[in-house]
């Protein structure tokens, strides 16, 4: 089980020539931005698209039961990330597969320092459990999570470091997690944040308040601010 692709007539070996040999024609000043895209960006835009969608569910939701079910599917995406890179521990394991350039001359690297196994991509696996755990949530912001782990698996193919398999791996994974434990981490998750919407503390993380609840100002008769309100008319 060490190799998945061993010869260079395997389509595998072929993908991962042509497409890391576009860092070899490209700048180098192209290779350090892809070198960071796929190790750092990618991840780090994923969180900030996360967060985008929570800041648009908590100001759009018109109920509590719909903004904590949304809020609940956002919390989800990343500890189905998380899941799925532990699920995928025992996998590099058993597969023992070694990266790339371990058993293939010529490719250009652009991390170094990579020792542990390449099947499957724990870049993969992250960004796609988080970007499906976030189409649970949101369609539309799912759907541009899907575009970003995308690309992530093409980075890291462009660096060198994983095989074509290891990002579909990954994909695979990521996907298969983060769809099929959903029904319970939602059937647990969306009390909890139902009961977070109820605390007058933290209640904001699930639903934005309302402008008399957030800033007090609403005009309520009989209220020390009305009464006030009266006496300045009356005088004028």
């Amino acid at each position: 089980m060490a190799v998945l692709a061993d010869s260079g007539s395997n389509p595998d070996v072929d993908l991962l020539y042509d497409i890391n040999g576009l860092a070899k024609d490209a700048p180098r000043w192209v290779d350090r931005v892809m070198e960071f895209v796929g190790e750092y960006g990618l991840l780090l835009a994923m969180v900030l698209v996360v967060l985008w969608c929570w800041w648009s569910v908590r100001r759009r939701s018109a109920g509590a039961d719909e903004a904590a079910a949304s809020v609940a599917g956002l919390v989800w995406a990343p500890l189905a990330a998380g899941i799925a890179v532990l699920v995928n521990v025992p996998i590099r394991g058993f597969v023992e597969r070694p990266r790339p350039f371990v058993d293939h001359q010529g490719l250009d690297v652009l991390v170094s320092g990579k020792s542990d196994y390449s099947f499957v991509s724990d870049h993969a696996t992250l960004t796609m459990a988080m970007a499906v755990g976030l189409f649970v949530a949101n369609r539309k912001f799912g759907l541009l999570g899907i575009g970003l782990a995308l690309f992530e698996g093409f980075c890291r193919v462009y660096m060198g470091v994983h095989y074509p398999t290891d990002v579909v791996g990954g994909f695979a994974l990521g996907t298969a997690v983060a769809l099929l434990l959903s029904p319970v981490a939602m059937a647990l998750l969306t009390p909890v944040m139902k009961a977070v919407e109820r605390s007058p503390r933290v209640g904001w993380v699930v639903r934005r308040r309302s402008a008399g609840a957030e800033g007090g100002d609403a005009f309520v008769p009989g209220s020390r601010t009305s009464v006030a309100s009266e006496e300045r008319d009356l005088a004028a």
